[in-house]
């Protein structure tokens, strides 16, 4: 396995991005909200619609970015348990390239 990072580094890599993205789209979808409350009426205001929309998807990708974070611990969990690698469908090893490129994966390419 050398040159390649263990599963928990990987992990560890991904629990940051992701917090470091909550954050990120907190602050976001926050000033969009104080943007729309310093008097942008989203019915009869021009820019309204576009508040909306924006605020619409910063919270969906807040949402998101909550999920994974919630993945990412979920796997590390697995790791712990001795489950980590091993498909939560089948049972089958879930291939290495795919815990590559996505660490907190619960399925087989077969079964997802």
């Amino acid at each position: 396995m050398a040159g390649q990072e263990s599963p928990a580094d990987l992990l560890a890599a991904e629990r940051t991005a992701a917090v470091e993205r909550i954050a990120g789209l907190e602050r976001d979808l926050a000033a969009i909200i104080e943007s729309a409350s310093a008097g942008a009426d989203d019915e009869h205001d021009p820019e309204g619609a576009t508040l909306a929309f924006e605020r619409q998807h910063a919270a969906a990708l807040l949402t998101q970015a909550r999920q994974q974070l919630v993945r990412v611990d979920a796997a590390f969990a697995r790791i712990a348990d001795g489950s980590y690698g091993r498909c939560a469908t089948c049972g089958d090893p879930i291939a290495q390239p795919r815990l590559a490129a996505r660490p907190a994966a619960t399925t087989c390419i077969r079964c997802a």
